[in-house]
Parts: C-alpha cells; sequence; structure tokens
C-alpha cells in the first residue's frame, strides 16, 4: 500500500493521537458515509442520564481502529504472520464495521428499516466503497463477513473479545463518567495470541478478561440499561410509530422528505437505490423532526416529543418478575382518563417490556486461555473467581413506563 504524502492524526481524549496508516484509510476517514458517523450519536438517547455522553460513532470508529493497530503489532511480535494486504484490510473492516448505524444508534435499529440490523448495512456501505475504490476493501469484506480463510481475523472484529468492545467500554466509561466500566484494553491486548488459528488469551491474563467481562456487565445494567435512558429510547420508538401510523394513513407531517420516505416504507428488505438516502439520515433529522411534531394536531404525537424534547419523562418501574395485569389495567385508565384518549392511544404512552443481558456465552465464539503449557483450555473452566453459572447467566428485568402523575 502506498504511504499518502499527507496523512492526517486525531487527538483523541483516551488514547492520545490516533494516526492513520496508510493512504485508503486515510481516504475512507474523508468519505461522507463515514464523516456522517459524526452526526450519530454512540450511546443513543443516554445523554439524558449522563449529560458527557455525546460522543459520536466517528470517535468510536478511529478508536476501535487504533486498538486494532495495536493488536496486529502484538501479534506479529508473537510470531503471528499478517500480510501488508491482511493489515490494511483490518483496519479497514473495524474503521467500517459500525458505517450502517442510523439515528441514534442502537434506539431505532430495526425501527427504520425493519428487520435491517445495522451490521447488514454496514456490509451494504463497505460493498457501495469498494466498487469506488475498485476492489480495496475485498479482503476487509470477507473479513468482515466471516469467510477469510484465517478466522482469527475475523475475532478481532467481531467476537466476545473484540476491538469493537474493548473500545467502546473504555469509551463510554470515560464519557459517561461511569468509572466501573474502564478497563485496561492495552493490557488485554498485550495478552492475545494466536493458537490454532483462533485468539487466545495468554494465561496471564485471565484476570485481566474478567475485570472486562464485569465491567461490561455494570456498564449494561447502570448505563446502556439504565432505566431512565430505556425510557428515553422507548418513547423514541413510539414516536416513531404514531408518526409512520399517521403517515400511513395519510395525514401529512413537517419532519423531513428522507425521514418520511423510510416512515411510510413497510418493505423488510432494503433496496439498494435507497442507500443515498439512508446514508443522508442522522441524529439531527430525527431532533428536527420532533422540534416539528410537537406542534401537531395529533395529541399523542405532540404530548411524547415534548416530553421527550422537555425531558419531562415517563416514570419507569423495574422488576424481576412481570408486574400485575389488572393494576397495570388500572393504571392505564387513569393515565386515558386523564390525557383524554382511547385506550389505543393510551398504548404509546403507559407500555411494558423486559431487558436481559448474558455477560459471557460460551457457546458463541468463546474466550479461550492459553496454558503456559501450550493447552487450550475454556475461560468458563480456568476462571478462579467466576464459575460457569456465573459469567454465562441471562439476567432478565421487567420495566413499566408511563407518566409520572398518572
Amino acid at each position: 500500500m502506498t504511504e499518502a504524502k499527507k496523512l492526517q492524526f486525531f487527538n483523541d481524549p483516551i488514547y492520545g493521537f490516533i494516526g492513520t496508516p496508510n493512504e485508503l484509510v486515510y481516504q475512507l476517514i474523508g468519505h461522507p458515509y463515514f464523516q456522517r458517523l459524526r452526526r450519530i450519536s454512540q450511546m443513543g438517547m443516554s445523554y439524558l442520564v449522563y449529560p458527557g455522553a455525546h460522543h459520536t460513532r466517528f470517535h468510536h470508529a478511529l478508536g476501535s481502529m487504533h486498538l486494532m493497530t495495536k493488536a496486529i503489532g502484538i501479534l506479529r511480535q508473537k510470531g503471528v504472520a499478517i500480510s501488508q494486504t491482511e493489515e490494511s484490510g483490518l483496519l479497514c473492516a473495524i474503521l467500517l464495521h459500525d458505517v450502517g448505524h442510523g439515528p441514534f444508534s442502537h434506539a431505532l435499529e430495526g425501527f427504520l428499516l425493519e428487520g435491517v440490523s445495522h451490521e447488514a448495512l454496514s456490509l451494504q456501505f463497505m460493498e457501495a466503497l469498494n466498487s469506488e475504490f475498485d476492489g480495496a476493501l475485498d479482503v476487509a469484506i470477507a473479513i468482515f463477513k466471516g469467510e477469510y480463510p484465517r478466522i482469527f481475523m475475523n475475532q478481532l472484529v467481531s467476537s466476545q473479545l473484540d476491538m469493537d468492545r474493548l473500545d467502546y467500554l473504555k469509551r463510554d466509561s470515560f464519557y459517561s463518567g461511569v468509572t466501573e466500566g474502564n478497563i485496561n484494553s492495552e493490557r488485554l491486548i498485550s495478552m492475545l495470541n494466536v493458537k490454532d488459528d483462533q485468539i487466545v488469551v495468554e494465561e496471564k491474563g485471565i484476570y485481566a478478561v474478567e475485570k472486562f467481562l464485569m465491567a461490561r456487565t455494570f456498564m449494561y445494567w447502570q448505563v446502556y440499561l439504565h432505566k431512565t435512558s430505556l425510557a428515553a429510547e422507548q418513547m423514541l420508538i413510539r414516536i416513531m410509530q404514531r408518526a409512520k401510523t399517521l403517515l400511513l394513513a395519510g395525514i401529512e407531517l413537517r419532519g423531513g422528505e428522507r425521514l418520511s420516505l423510510f416512515l411510510q416504507s413497510d418493505a423488510i428488505s432494503f433496496p439498494e437505490e435507497h442507500l443515498e438516502n439512508f446514508a443522508l439520515l442522522d441524529d439531527t433529522d430525527i431532533l428536527f423532526a420532533l422540534k416539528q411534531w410537537q406542534f401537531a394536531e395529533d395529541k399523542v404525537l405532540s404530548i411524547l416529543c415534548s416530553m421527550l424534547l422537555e425531558r419531562r419523562l415517563l416514570h419507569v418501574k423495574m422488576k424481576n418478575k412481570p408486574f400485575d395485569a389488572e393494576k397495570l389495567f388500572n393504571r392505564k385508565q387513569k393515565v386515558s382518563d386523564y390525557f383524554g384518549l382511547t385506550h389505543e392511544e393510551t398504548d404509546y404512552l403507559m407500555f411494558q417490556g423486559h431487558v436481559s443481558h448474558t455477560a459471557y456465552n460460551p457457546a458463541v465464539q468463546p474466550i479461550t486461555i492459553l496454558r503456559n503449557s501450550g493447552k487450550l483450555i475454556s475461560l468458563v473452566n480456568e476462571s478462579d473467581h467466576f464459575g460457569p453459572k456465573a459469567l454465562s447467566k441471562s439476567v432478565s428485568k421487567y420495566y413499566c413506563c408511563y407518566p409520572k402523575f398518572c
């Protein structure tokens, strides 16, 4: 790969200066598809709980790429052969792994494009870029899809101990101020190795892995699944659901043509001809729509938009078991009477659901420990502090959201 005459450096508050290692990476960062990530929040609506959490997918993608350069360097020092072409493929794959995220990241995933994940969209963006760059992303795409013959390369991009997770935990912890989520990413990377074409962790790094898994659990329950953040994101989803219902009923809403295009589409598949339209959607489109719709004639849409913009969020109760159906019905009646809404309309202002999190899934690309003797052993069998049940247990919580004054 020919080096660029002038490459860019980014001053990152987490790692310091992050450089652009080659010309292709430099050009990808400058592409409109990637620059759009500056306008996509990393943590959705979490800034309503943690005011500092305003960082973007742009920050995260650069940080993940920086960690990938560290991992490549460490593995080469340990005798793992990685060619320049493979290095470029790894860097491009991790740089673009989130390029398909829509407005407010996970908050609206699967809604604006029903049944389409951000990973599937990232792949479509990568394929479009590959055509534009004359096949320069062939290796990156093969790694991203898990089709490259060297399995460990896909694991560096997507696994239970990949560069994506190592960056977002450290970054989200920093910007949210939740110190329990802070991890030593450099220590973890220094303990990586390759055995039988699989990423493994050297025995002396087991405590760093345990800390990583615990930090991830803390971040999920304290930040990502925080009840107030959860309420805000659920309100945003229901705003979009209401707007979609109204638009499909032929009611005109002022909120941006491109957003309306996706809200009025019932297609589960994603037509390639709309890729450019999706590439023009970001957080600002959603915020503009909310500011317009707070004055809509539809009472439900107007109430929800005003509440979210002014941070008058729904009250949230969380329990370890489902809520009593009779109590829910009685409360729903109060909400309906207070706002003068039908029961169907009240469903937008009062709803329930459940969330769950599993710290570690040994059935999906398990983390393997490389003992000093050269023997490979599963993390759950090697850990002194966490048994298989503690690591792999799925924890679920039930929630109910409703107006505070009802």
